[in-house]
């Protein structure tokens, strides 16, 4: 059963079963940031919200894509998110919104108001706030890049270290399951379907055992695009400790996108693989500030 806090923050912002043509949108992470800002700014809480006259306690507040019809329409789906709730627990998964305490502190600490007011997973929530080594890369990933992301994560393991990836084939898979077989825990940071990834054979056992935990800021059933793959990116290297590329396109893709950000914020050390392929962006991102070659040991601190 969700609190009156988690309720309001999943009725605002969730996306709850089939969404008719003329459903209100649920408010965006960084449409949720501004509301929430307002709200602290009067003393309020989420769950304020569904008391009598809740809304009109914020009458006076502009913003120019959430208005009060809007905000109502999201509160009345309260049938809708029953439904859903009762769905998603049948299905082993839980949610947390951004006042839980497991909520990961470091979310809060690197992205401030811009992290997901909410994160729906399955498996492990304690492995959120371990220390973590993000390996990103490539999907179409040449052999030898997929054997040393397989190999990063058995070293991952052996240092007592999770591997956090996106739970892609490719690099992320790879990384994931060098870290899982070699008894070691992973985080996948998922951009798509978290319903159905958590049925699938490959994560079965981890997820059982408490060694795998698959979250989304998406709804378990969201299906693909281009634009979640590369805002839960960020994500990643956020959950992390220090991260490694292994393969990047030059200039495109979400690998490129995502080692390009956290070098701009400085959020954790990044290193990359060398790599002589010309379409490589490895060399690019290496004289973007990255580190050159990975040294074996990831940092301790999750500051």
């Amino acid at each position: 059963m969700l609190s009156p806090e988690a309720e309001s923050v999943v009725l605002l912002t969730a996306v709850l079963g089939e969404q008719a043509s003329d459903s209100p949108k649920p408010l965006t992470t960084s449409e949720w940031a501004a509301f929430a800002q307002m709200l602290q700014g009067r003393g309020m809480r989420p769950a304020d919200l569904q008391k009598p006259d809740g809304v009109r306690a914020i009458d006076g507040w502009q913003h120019r894509k959430i208005t009060t019809e809007r905000l109502r329409r999201l509160l009345d789906r309260g049938t809708a998110l029953a439904w859903c709730v009762e769905r998603w627990e049948r299905s082993g998964l839980w949610l947390l919104v951004r006042s839980d305490a497991a909520y990961p502190r470091q979310l809060k600490r690197r992205l401030g108001w811009k992290c997901p007011p909410l994160l729906f997973g399955c498996g492990s929530r304690a492995l959120l706030a371990e220390p973590g080594l993000a390996v990103v890369g490539a999907r179409n990933a040449m052999q030898d890049d997929l054997e040393f992301a397989a190999s990063l994560g058995q070293q991952a393991a052996a240092n007592g270290h999770s591997v956090v990836s996106g739970g892609a084939k490719g690099v992320d898979e790879a990384a994931m399951l060098g870290s899982l077989e070699a008894e070691g825990a992973a985080v996948g940071v998922l951009a798509a379907g978290l319903q159905r990834a958590a049925t699938f054979r490959k994560w079965r056992d981890a997820l059982e055992r408490g060694a795998l935990s698959l979250i989304s800021p998406f709804g378990p059933t969201a299906g693909f695009s281009p634009g979640n793959a590369m805002g839960r990116n960020r994500y990643i290297y956020c959950l992390a400790t220090a991260a490694v590329v292994v393969a990047s396109a030059h200039g495109s893709g979400g690998t490129w996108a995502g080692a390009v950000e956290n070098l701009r914020h400085g959020w954790v050390p990044l290193w990359v693989r060398p790599s002589k392929a010309a379409a490589s962006g490895n060399a690019a991102l290496v004289a973007q500030r990255a580190d050159a070659g990975w040294r074996g040991t990831a940092p301790t601190s999750s500051t």
